[in-house]
């Protein structure tokens, strides 16, 4: 289907009804949930700063999640979690994170953009935007709440798990990350279908097995 230039969602909007954006964060780190948010815009409004949220920093994200709030039309959070991710993968889980966004929004849009290269299987008349998060408002407002969302659950996460720094690197493999998995084992929150935490599950398996003699 021939769409309008992108960046154009009011232009879209004209043509079908209400369009929203949806985008994920946590699709890289080995532990939490993966987030995903689902927003419509008001044509007549602006979001002072709104931009993908990799390109702002904490601060700038902090003030446009609030705007974001205050000002759009509509918008949800939802989640797809460990358990999941492990059972389905993370691509899947994403897609199921992102259809629950989309389903939880009040009103309901008639067009969706979906940041990636996917959309989900779903009834809305839908497309996929490689780098979407800088190409539509939209998708880069989800970007934002998803983003400032699943950090806020990392900080916590961290008090409740604590060695492991999440407040630090959100939960991706960084070096201290990785140094610390292997001298702690996982914790309930990692993704143990993720290479790093399967591998070092099968260290300590080995490690802990009767059968295992060590040699100096």
């Amino acid at each position: 289907m021939q769409m309008p230039p992108l960046f154009s969602e009011f232009q879209v909007s004209a043509r079908y009804g209400l369009v929203a954006g949806t985008d994920e964060a946590g699709r890289g780190p080995l532990a939490g949930d993966v987030i995903a948010a689902a927003v419509i815009l008001d044509s007549g409004i602006s979001i002072a700063g709104l931009n993908d949220s990799k390109k702002l920093t904490a601060l700038q994200r902090e003030n446009c999640f609030r705007e974001i709030r205050h000002k759009a039309q509509a918008f949800a959070i939802e989640r797809a979690t460990v358990e999941e991710i492990d059972r389905l993968n993370i691509l899947q889980a994403s897609l199921l994170a992102m259809q629950r966004a989309v389903e939880a929004l009040t009103p309901q849009p008639q067009f969706v953009y979906v940041d990636g290269n996917h959309c989900p299987k779903w009834s809305y008349l839908s497309q996929a935007v490689i780098k979407g998060d800088s190409r539509v408002a939209a998708i880069a407002a989800a970007s934002v709440l998803a983003k400032v969302t699943r950090d806020r659950e990392m900080i916590a996460l961290d008090q409740q798990y604590p060695g492991y720094g999440f407040a630090r690197h959100k939960g991706y493999p960084t070096e201290h990350h990785l140094k610390v998995l292997r001298y702690l084992g996982p914790s309930p929150v990692h993704r143990r279908s993720f290479g790093p935490v399967a591998a070092c599950i099968v260290e300590q398996s080995v490690a802990s097995s009767p059968g295992t003699v060590e040699t100096s």
